[in-house]
């Protein structure tokens, strides 16, 4: 498939950067960077083990996985765990620690950086599923149905391997004191970016 210039409709065509391959605009310095996405998944822990939800879309309907998805541009990736737990397990979630931060590599897409957190529902909170699973259960963390994606057995895996306490400090308070919708400004005299998009 052919990919097009952003700033001026050229066809791009491939050269090598940083000892890479990638497409780039024969006409100006436009190149094609192949970034990874950013996924976050939560854990949520309650009584009983931690809840899963079985999917509704693909990929991987009908099987089962941690809350999570995408990290939107403009939003810290502990503010995407929180909402996608709202979407698809309709509960509030307090996130309690970071699991950790995982590369997720992906032969027919783009690879992903996958951020996991450890939480548990809110007070008064059920899980019931949103519009993209069928259902929500919750199962014994030695006990689990088949998962949708390697990446949630991995972090499931490492969340075997060193437990937190429920009770240990949220990442949201952390996260809080870095000021939202800015983009951190340059130094004086710092060089501008190298990277174009």
């Amino acid at each position: 498939m052919a990919h097009y210039c952003v700033r001026c409709g050229s066809e791009l065509e491939t050269r090598v950067f940083e000892g890479r391959e990638l497409e780039a605009c024969p006409h100006d310095d436009f190149v094609l960077w192949r970034d990874p996405k950013v996924a976050s998944a939560v854990v949520v822990e309650t009584e009983g083990g931690v809840v899963l939800g079985r999917r509704a879309i693909d990929p991987g309907y009908g099987l089962w996985c941690l809350p999570g998805g995408f990290v939107n541009d403009d939003e810290h990736p502990a503010d995407s765990a929180i909402r996608e737990c709202m979407e698809e397990i309709s509960a509030a979630v307090e996130l309690t620690s970071l699991i950790g931060v995982y590369h997720i590599p992906k032969s027919d897409a783009p690879s992903m950086v996958g951020i996991a957190y450890r939480g548990r529902l809110a007070e008064g909170a059920t899980p019931k599923p949103g519009s993209e699973m069928l259902e929500v259960g919750v199962f014994p963390i030695d006990s689990l149905p088949p998962l949708a994606f390697p990446s949630h057995r991995y972090v499931l895996d490492e969340l075997l391997k060193s437990p937190a306490p429920a009770e240990a400090a949220s990442p949201r308070l952390v996260a809080a004191a870095v000021p939202r919708g800015k983009r951190p400004s340059r130094s004086r005299g710092q060089p501008p970016p190298r990277r174009t998009r």
